[in-house]
């Protein structure tokens, strides 16, 4: 299965995130815009943090220089991103593909993630992660997916606890709850490792559901 991994708001923890549910599930990575950080991408962070042996992390389609929006970035480094040139790799694994930014940062002057999304017509697991206005970006990003037909498996929170936010956003979604990765000192593969335990029943039990429904 492929799923896509979307965040409410730009460095909430997409990657993090990426990271220890391909611990968890064994799953391959693939970002397929990665915009900055050239000698150390997302793909290069995930890479770092797992431990397993059958993860395989997946070249982007474009990684540009600069640390902007793709559709800016892409501009500063004289390239143009079209969707419909992206292919998804072909794997027998599962995928979990990392958008870049949030649901509707731009990919090029007329595409969004959003775009990319439904162009592969992707599952969605929505990020949340709890601070002052989450439950207006959480709740606005799922309208948008919702409006647009697309199938959003569950909410994933990163960071601190707030059982108030946390309920709030589940009981107003009617989503699954897929847990919550822990406020991390320092994000190391033990770290990673420590998480993904925490979630493997339930991740494994979640997809293997997913799975059946969609036979």
């Amino acid at each position: 299965m492929n799923i896509a991994i979307v965040g409410i708001h730009t460095g909430i923890g997409k990657t993090l995130a990426s990271a220890i549910i391909c611990e968890a599930i064994q799953a391959d990575y693939w970002k397929p815009v990665q915009a900055g950080s050239l000698d150390h991408s997302d793909s290069d962070e995930v890479k770092g943090l797992i431990t397993n042996t059958k993860t395989v992390i997946h070249p982007e389609a474009f990684r540009l220089s600069q640390p902007l929006s793709p559709h800016a970035a892409a501009k500063i480094d004289n390239k143009k991103i079209e969707i419909e040139n992206i292919a998804i790799p072909v794997i027998k694994n599962h995928l979990v593909i990392e958008t870049a930014g949030g649901l509707m940062s731009p990919i090029n002057d007329e595409q969004t993630n959003l775009d990319l999304i439904r162009h592969f017509n992707l599952p969605v697991i929505l990020i949340s992660q709890n601070y002052l206005g989450s439950i207006n970006h959480s709740l606005l990003t799922l309208t948008v997916l919702k409006s647009n037909g697309v199938n959003i498996k569950g909410i994933l929170f990163n960071g601190d606890e707030n059982l108030a936010t946390q309920q709030y956003i589940l009981n107003h979604s009617k989503l699954t709850d897929w847990g919550r990765i822990d406020s991390l000192k320092e994000v190391t593969k033990g770290a990673v490792a420590k998480e993904a335990r925490l979630l493997a029943l339930l991740l494994i039990k979640l997809f293997h559901e997913v799975i059946s429904r969609e036979r």
